[in-house]
């Protein structure tokens, strides 16, 4: 598809790693991506980008051992060493550990998030604040604070992110009144329970909720059926948007036979449109590495977002496009990988914002028409 725009316009050369949450910590680092970021529009009329910065060792295995960064507290960090012959290390990602029947992963890099102030139109850098960087400050988030999604709802920005941890890979949420300075408030969902997007405005009182639990188990769909048992979209609700009761009829599935057969997830939070929510989530595909992702669209009912009312299933409206990464061909480690994660409205077009091979922030301009 060919848009107006679209375009790279942050990445990890963007990064000054002299002004890392990480600058202390005594090994040598770089970045592996500056992707996957929250988008909302600031008082000013700027955009925002949350953008997830990780930030990887260069030199991960010394004297048999492979090794991973940890937050201990009070800004600071250590590296933990694990015996590389005990480990699957083929995902530039994550290496990998089987015992006991389950699998226990060690990150290659710890994620922090980065806010870059964009102009309204999406396409220039204004201003990194690395003073406002979001790092780390909970036992929860010791391995790494991830993927942002930002909802403005009543005046008050609504971040979610991944927190990582031993213990848990959950959602926390984060509050600001003017976009750019974050309170923690702690989590919201529990383990393994990621791609939590707010809807960009109250439903009958009540805050509405995208959630994507996951887990190691799931129990097949009869053979006839069009679904395929895997990681899935479904709705929740709260009152305050800090306790959260799941829905219980399923809602947006992986389809059987389709591009969306290994999993679906949330992308960017559902705006209000004047033909209901507009919902643009992923969709992956099974391949040879993490799986190819698009992202797609569907439309909830205004009054009731648990009714679907239009759902494109065949027809991505954003898939990733080899051009814009050409230029980092030396980084570049994931291909065919589009992670939407935001949206914002500019006369009659969409600025969406989405991660780009897992490495650098892409904007599209799609036209409001191409979604009647």
């Amino acid at each position: 598809m060919n848009y107006a725009v679209d375009r790279l316009v942050f990445g990890p050369n963007d990064v000054d790693l002299g002004a890392s949450p990480l600058r202390e910590l005594e090994a040598e680092t770089f970045v592996l991506g500056a992707f996957n970021p929250g988008l909302t529009r600031l008082p000013n009329g700027n955009l925002l980008l949350m953008v997830r910065v990780a930030e990887a060792l260069k030199n991960p295995i010394v004297d048999g051992a492979i090794h991973a960064i940890r937050w201990i507290g009070h800004g600071n960090y250590t590296l933990d060493a694990h015996p590389l012959k005990q480990f699957d290390t083929s995902d530039p990602r994550h290496f990998e550990f089987a015992s006991h029947g389950r699998t226990a992963l060690g990150l290659t890099s710890l994620s922090w998030l980065l806010p870059v102030e964009i102009s309204p139109d999406g396409l220039e850098i204004v201003r990194a604040h690395y003073d406002k960087a979001i790092a780390p400050r909970a036992d929860y988030q010791c391995y790494g604070v991830e993927d942002a999604r930002i909802s403005r709802i009543d005046g008050v920005y609504y971040m979610t992110v991944c927190s990582v941890s031993p213990e848990r890979h959950a959602t926390s949420l984060y509050t600001s009144y003017d976009g750019l300075n974050y309170e923690l408030r702690g989590l919201v969902l529990d383990h393994q329970n990621k791609d939590m997007l707010l809807f960009e405005g109250r439903i009958g009182g009540k805050f509405w909720a995208l959630t994507r639990p996951i887990g190691a188990s799931y129990f097949l769909y009869p053979r006839d059926s069009a679904y395929e048992a895997a990681p899935s979209i479904n709705l929740a609700t709260s009152p305050d948007a800090l306790h959260w009761k799941p829905h219980e009829a399923p809602f947006i599935r992986a389809l059987r036979h389709h591009a969306t057969t290994a999993k679906v997830g949330g992308g960017a939070p559902p705006v209000l449109t004047d033909k209901g929510w507009l919902v643009l989530y992923h969709g992956v595909e099974p391949n040879e590495s993490v799986g190819i992702y698009r992202t797609f669209c569907a439309w909830l009912d205004a009054d009731d977002p648990s009714k679907i009312t239009r759902h494109e299933t065949n027809k991505p409206v954003l898939e990733a496009n080899p051009e814009l990464t050409a230029p980092y061909k030396r980084q570049l480690y994931l291909t065919d990988i589009v992670f939407t994660t935001g949206v914002a409205e500019l006369g009659d077009s969409y600025i969406v914002a989405s991660g780009e091979a897992d490495l650098a922030c892409r904007i599209t301009h799609m036209p409001t028409a191409m979604f009647d």
